[in-house]
């Protein structure tokens, strides 16, 4: 592959290198950050023929290229910005062009996906250890009450704990002392405070106080995500507001004092208490919506979640995740996202079977692996969006799936990861196991069977 002329089309259909304003690449796509979107040459981005596509989201001109070429491609792209450019392509200010670009909606769910992706692998491990836990119980390992105590520590330290792990990642992302941000989060999961979980299951009742005449009732946050970023929020704008004016002799007492104070304050009386209501209310009309009668709710989640991957709303599905995780101990969404993503996986792979072309045939393969792996930008806007109905057809394959995950109750222990890697948060029995392995035959085979019939090859107008 002509790497240095991959580049240089590239560049040519951006509107040249005084367009670009930064450059980055993730494991198969090359992500450009424009002074002008309108310069783009659509047509030339999609038209050239060594990779797999194009499309724009969240700010950013994504050129799908593949696993390990990508890299070269970026490089090659790096030599053409030449020493005025090799500061931008570092990527050390990436994220900053790009949030310039995004509308008010797309920042916040950027901003969540900022704060919560760092913690999947913690999550993900968590997961993982539940289903141990479960698969040991049901194979009949015997389990003293201390060696049961030890595991249980394992499997739910993580979400008992988890504002103090979101709001020092939020304090991170809005740069302010992420010391502080764990002082906060510990205060916020403090024993003095009733136990959430324990206040929930009726055994226990809320801590109350009076301020200004109104009773406020307090209970811990155990397992909650929006007071938490809220926190972290909060908790960076006063520190940065305090420095403002707090003089330099007095700031290492003065400020984080102040900061730690003031926060917690307005997260207890204030605001915290409203965003647990919200984020409870939000948790259970998904619950709801899935509890709809025949399936119809898990159908829907099959069928429509690659449609909210296109938009890029997709990144705010990890706060409803947590809280599934939290109030039911399992995670009904992760089937179904799956289910969606095999749907239009099995579109994919069976339009690369029909083309003849064997540069767009090798390109349509490339772009569709690393849906197996949880990735599904490179299929959708290289493969199935540019042929007519196939789109369609893989959400029709993502339903059925959705309704195979309705049947048989198949739920996740764990969130993060989906398709072949999700296999591990299915382990805590055989049975649960193989009916993952059954939503993704199904909502695959459906797609594939059903697009091999139709042939949007021949059909599309591209």
């Amino acid at each position: 592959m002509d790497y240095p002329a991959i580049a240089k089309k590239i560049v040519a259909s951006v509107g040249g290198l005084q367009n670009i304003k930064n450059a980055e690449h993730c494991a198969t796509r090359l992500r450009l950050v424009l002074a002008d979107a309108g310069q783009v040459d659509v047509d030339a981005a999609k038209g050239i023929s060594e990779i797999s596509g194009y499309f724009a989201q969240s700010g950013q001109h994504q050129f799908i290229i593949g696993t390990g070429k990508v890299t070269h491609v970026f490089e090659e792209v790096k030599k053409l910005m030449g020493n005025g450019g090799e500061e931008t392509a570092s990527g050390s200010n990436f994220k900053q062009d790009a949030y310039a670009n995004m509308t008010t909606g797309q920042k916040v769910v950027r901003t969540f996906a900022d704060i919560l992706i760092p913690l999947i692998p913690v999550l993900v491990t968590t997961g993982l250890l539940m289903g141990l836990r479960g698969l040991m119980l049901q194979l009949g390992v015997p389990f003293s009450e201390n060696g049961l105590a030890l595991f249980s520590m394992l499997t739910d330290t993580a979400f008992a704990f988890l504002p103090v792990l979101i709001t020092y990642s939020a304090v991170k992302r809005f740069g302010g002392n992420p010391v502080l941000g764990i002082v906060v989060g510990l205060m916020m999961v403090a024993p003095q405070l009733p136990n959430a979980w324990v206040v929930a299951g009726g055994n226990a009742d809320p801590m109350t106080i009076s301020l200004l005449g109104i009773t406020i009732p307090l209970v811990g946050y155990q397992g909650t995500v929006l007071p938490a970023i809220f926190a972290g929020w909060f908790l960076s704008l006063v520190e940065k507001r305090l420095r403002t004016f707090v003089p330099a002799v007095m700031d290492l007492v003065v400020t984080p004092f102040m900061t730690i104070l003031f926060s917690i304050a307005v997260i207890l009386l204030v605001v915290g208490p409203i965003l647990q209501v919200i984020e409870h209310q939000i948790t259970q009309l998904v619950v709801l919506g899935l509890e709809l009668p025949f399936g119809i709710g898990y159908v829907l989640v099959g069928a429509l979640q690659q449609l909210i991957t296109i938009s890029g709303l997709h990144h705010a599905l990890g706060v409803i995740e947590i809280g599934l995780i939290n109030e039911r101990g399992s995670n009904p969404l992760n089937p179904l996202i799956t289910a969606s993503m095999a749907g239009q996986f099995g579109a994919a792979i069976a339009i690369a079977t029909l083309l003849k072309d064997k540069v767009k045939k090798a390109n349509a393969y490339s772009a569709s692996m690393s849906t197996l792996f949880g990735i599904t930008e490179p299929l959708l806007f290289g493969v199935n969006l540019q042929y007519g109905k196939a789109f369609l057809i893989g959400m029709s394959g993502g339903a059925v799936g959705g309704m195979v995950a309705y049947i048989f109750n198949v739920s996740a222990s764990g969130m993060g990861i989906t398709f072949i890697p999700g296999l591990l948060l299915y382990t805590s029995s055989l049975f649960d196991l193989a009916m993952y392995v059954a939503v993704i035959a199904a909502a695959f085979s459906t797609s594939f069977i059903l697009t091999r019939i139709y042939n949007p090859v021949v059909n599309s107008a591209n």
